[in-house]
């Protein structure tokens, strides 16, 4: 007899989420945290009321690549262009210091010996930390009226371009953590190709979209043809090149970023069908696989070393190039403050790691934890930094 449980399954995700999300929002949180909190709820760690099944997985993973088409179709290249060399060099510097240094602290609780899969595990740690999720820190900075300001601005550039090189990263780990015996320089070459193909079809694929621009803009056969084109990269990074299928989502939607008409219409009907559906099932599913009633005391002590590492990284490394970069010491302070925020991308690539084997299933609860604190951390430390900020 067939089972319709998972439609029960659906019903209960989706108004978990929802009232959670609303709860957050009502303390000027954002409703991902509420859709987290619905699926610890929900899952092992609450009341148990809901497992991981492969239709919740599919969902989620086509939530998670629906997410990251639409970071790719928000990029802003003038913004990124406005920041320019004191952004790229604050987000390298905030890329490089968090994969270093929670890598480093990851090893030292949790691996026994230098091998290579243990430093690919070690890496990928790393990579979890180093993306910053601006969304906290640009509605901090809106609701001061400092979103225009020098700070802001440098915040904007670099969080879009620490994400595009944690992106590139998690290519290539993921390619290596495909075998122990894996040739790095087949997996370099595989994600070199890649991008040969990436850059390829996007020549192909701007000529196409801007001529549909110019008569059918704001079609919804649009919006049909760039999720094609969305799921597309996504089968064939995966499957083609062994890069991560949200890389394919991402540079997807980078491609369409500069096709003014196309990009907003397709922006705006593909964050109502996430929104509904696939993005409140891919946060809960993340909620319902953080199993924290496994946490002892060794991992709570990991989950606040790891939460202080990202945070100093952050405002040393980003806050530390922002000075250097001739910038005042609040302005400096603002910059590494505003960049300590990790979310979306971070629980996407934790949550690929896990289904990659390259997070356990008794590390992954204590890396949403540290995340999401990182979350609740950035306004108020940006309120006291920015509070009294004059440009």
């Amino acid at each position: 007899m067939e089972s319709y449980n998972f439609l029960l399954v659906l019903a209960l995700i989706l108004l978990a989420t929802k009232v959670f999300g609303l709860l957050t929002e009502k303390i000027s949180l954002p409703q991902v945290l509420g859709a987290l909190v619905a699926g610890v709820i929900l899952g092992p760690s609450g009341f148990g009321i809901i497992q991981e099944t492969d239709f919740l997985m599919t969902a989620s993973e086509i939530g998670v690549i629906m997410l990251m088409f639409s970071a790719g179709l928000g990029t802003d290249m003038k913004e990124l262009k406005k920041a320019g060399g004191i952004a790229f060099l604050t987000a390298a510097v905030g890329v490089i210091l968090p994969v270093v240094f929670c890598g480093g602290l990851y090893f030292f609780f949790f691996e026994d010996s230098m091998d290579y899969m243990n430093m690919i595990r070690t890496i990928f740690v790393g990579v979890v930390f180093s993306a910053t999720s601006v969304s906290i820190t640009v509605e901090t900075l809106r609701e001061m009226g400092k979103l225009k300001t020098k700070v802001g601005t440098t915040i904007m550039g670099a969080a879009i371009i620490d994400d595009i090189i944690g992106i590139i990263v998690l290519s290539v780990i993921s390619g290596l953590s495909e075998s122990a015996s894996s040739n790095p320089l087949l997996v370099l070459a595989k994600i070199g190709g890649f991008f040969v193909f990436v850059a390829v079809v996007g020549i192909v694929a701007i000529t196409i979209f801007k001529k549909l621009d110019k008569h059918h803009g704001k079609s919804k056969r649009v919006v049909v043809w760039s999720l094609a084109f969305c799921f597309f990269m996504s089968y064939v990074a995966e499957e083609y090149f062994g890069v991560a299928d949200i890389t394919g989502a991402y540079f997807a939607g980078l491609t369409l970023c500069n096709i003014t008409k196309t990009r907003q219409f397709v922006s705006d009907k593909v964050s109502v069908a996430s929104y509904l559906f696939f993005s409140p099932v891919f946060f809960a599913s993340i909620g319902i696989n953080t199993n924290v009633t496994g946490l002892d005391s060794r991992d709570l002590l990991f989950v606040l070393l790891i939460f202080a590492i990202a945070t100093i990284t952050k405002i040393v490394g980003c806050g530390g190039v922002a000075k250097l970069c001739k910038m005042t010491t609040q302005q400096a302070l603002g910059v590494g403050v505003g960049m300590v925020s990790r979310g979306e991308v971070a629980l996407m690539v934790a949550q690929k790691g896990l289904m990659l084997k390259m997070v356990s299933e008794e590390v992954f609860p204590a890396l949403i934890v540290a995340v999401v604190a990182t979350v609740f951390i950035t306004p108020i430390l940006l309120n006291m930094v920015m509070n009294n900020y004059v440009e």
